[in-house]
């Protein structure tokens, strides 16, 4: 925490207003008397401290100054900000020569959108709603005459609104610098958004990602936002309205900021409008959320190459080794073939040769991020021969593969990689299906021309994805309730597609689906 600003100013007019508010907030005699006895301990001790505690404690100790009429005060203003010692709370009188106090606090507000202003005047011919439109939500309004204790009371609460404020914008401002992983950083923007819906006066908040289909997809929520409100509901509403997307608006009880494709959604406690410095720290909390969630995420990134760099080295060494032993594997069974035997073994052997040698070249080019071979790729012969690959996996016979596909349906594509993409797609579902022991598994493989591009969908009958897993499922070392498996499948099936300039997505309906588009 900040040490409190109390810095106060005071634009009145009348200079016994102005010498009056002084007083009440700094009494003359508490000043003085202190003065002295701070004099006489420095002549009796080597380091004094101040001996006069303050007549009440809970009182912060104010420093005031006074501006006759509102040009002087938005001198002052500037140069309080220009020394980087703003005030925290701005007195101001309604009626004054020049500039009234409506049109001061306009002009201050150019520099100054912080500052809590109260306005203090016998008598105004400005509506409050009229003040507050065109001065912001972040003002107070107080009749003259007034007692000595509702401006101690106005400036205490002002001042401890401010520096509330401001300790909460500081930290907002940090977490976009702040270097965590997921965990720790939802956990520490979940602490954040819990002290601003108590700034804001709500119990109840939503922080989201707004997807391509305009859903959102869940970052946290406090509070029993999920469960009293229905979050699809509440974003087809917004949908309807027209919002720039770096606003903060509200609309009855809902208030809802939108920054760098994140949004947070609050449902007030209490109608009434929400003030312009509480909005302000609703929008920097998504920006700097926003980043931080970004950060994050690139470091995860970061560390998910580093684990693949040295992946990569260790395979790199076993394929040297492995690659003379493979290529021997194929020139004995020629040398078998010229001794005069043949045999539907051999055949399979070579096969299995073959496949071992295009599964190490595969995990290389993924390692190496090796750029792809483009030829015309007909996708019924390839489907029928990743099957055809797949043939020798004793557990493929159990499940039901249906493949549905044009004769002369065809893409530009790397047939190796490709051919890698079902069969990994594939002996996942095999995996899912048969560690789950479904009955009837089916796996429906379906390829489709679109309008301006061709679909490959490879659907099962399984449990489907874990809800947990669905965000990470294709990123690498993922991998849950596998008998088998490195956790790299995926991830070469999403790489390999988004080589080709396609996209991938995955959802769960009765089984688990998903949906390829080159």
């Amino acid at each position: 925490m900040n040490e409190i600003n109390t810095s106060v100013l005071i634009i009145d007019d009348e200079e016994m207003v102005r010498d009056n508010m002084e007083d009440i907030l700094v009494p003359r005699h508490q000043s003085i008397e202190s003065q002295q006895i701070d004099h006489a301990a420095s002549i009796l001790f080597d380091a004094p401290v101040s001996i006069l505690a303050p007549l009440t404690s809970n009182i912060p100790i104010f420093k005031v100054e006074k501006a006759s009429n509102g040009m002087e005060g938005l001198e002052k203003v500037k140069a309080s900000i220009a020394n980087n010692s703003p005030y925290a709370v701005i007195f101001l009188d309604m009626r004054m020569p020049g500039w009234d106090g409506l049109e001061t606090a306009m002009q201050i507000r150019k520099f100054d959108s912080k500052a809590e202003i109260i306005f203090v005047t016998a008598f105004t011919d400005r509506s409050i709603e009229e003040i507050i439109e065109q001065a912001g939500q972040n003002v107070g309004y107080h009749c003259k005459p007034y007692a000595s204790e509702e401006i101690i009371q106005l400036a205490t609460k002002a001042v401890t609104d401010y520096s509330r404020l401001r300790n909460l914008e500081n930290l907002i401002e940090s977490i976009a610098s702040i270097g965590l992983n997921e965990r720790q950083l939802t956990s520490l923007l979940k602490n954040i958004l819990d002290q601003l819906a108590t700034t804001i006066g709500t119990d109840m908040a939503f922080l989201g990602r707004l997807q391509d289909d305009f859903s959102y997809e869940k970052v946290l929520s406090i509070g029993a936002m999920e469960e009293k409100i229905n979050i699809e509901e509440l974003v087809n509403r917004i949908k309807e309205i027209e919002i720039s997307p770096q606003e903060v608006i509200q609309i009855e009880e809902l208030v809802l900021a939108r920054l760098n494709g994140y949004s947070v959604f609050a449902v007030l406690k209490k109608n009434g409008r929400l003030k312009t410095e509480k909005m302000y720290l609703l929008r920097l909390f998504v920006q700097n959320a926003a980043q931080a969630i970004r950060n994050a995420e690139m470091n995860e990134e970061l560390i998910r190459k580093e684990k693949l760099s040295a992946v990569g080295r260790a395979i790199g060494m076993v394929i040297h080794d492995l690659r003379p032993a493979i290529g021997n594997i194929q020139l004995l069974t020629g040398i078998i073939r010229e001794e005069g035997y043949n045999s539907d073994w051999l055949d399979m052997i070579d096969r299995s040769a073959g496949q071992a040698s295009e599964i190490f070249e595969d995990f290389l080019d993924f390692i190496r991020e090796t750029p792809i071979e483009k030829e015309t790729v007909l996708l019924k012969p390839l489907l029928e021969n990743a099957l055809h690959q797949l043939a020798s996996r004793d557990a493929l016979g159990k499940v039901n593969i249906e493949i549905e596909a044009g004769d002369e349906l065809a893409v530009q594509g790397d047939q190796s990689k490709l051919k890698r993409v079902i069969i990994n797609l594939v002996n996942n579902a095999v995996d899912a299906l048969l560690d789950n022991k479904v009955s009837e598994p089916q796996i429906q493989i379906i390829a489709r021309r679109q309008t301006d591009f061709v679909s490959i969908q490879v659907r099962d009958n399984g449990p489907g994805i874990p809800l947990s897993l669905l965000k990470t499922l294709f990123e690498p070392f993922v991998t849950k309730n596998k008998s088998n498996g490195t956790g790299l499948g995926l991830a070469i099936v999403k790489h390999y597609v988004t080589a080709h300039g396609g996209k991938i997505s995955v959802l769960n309906d009765n089984g688990a689906v998903f949906n390829i588009t080159l």
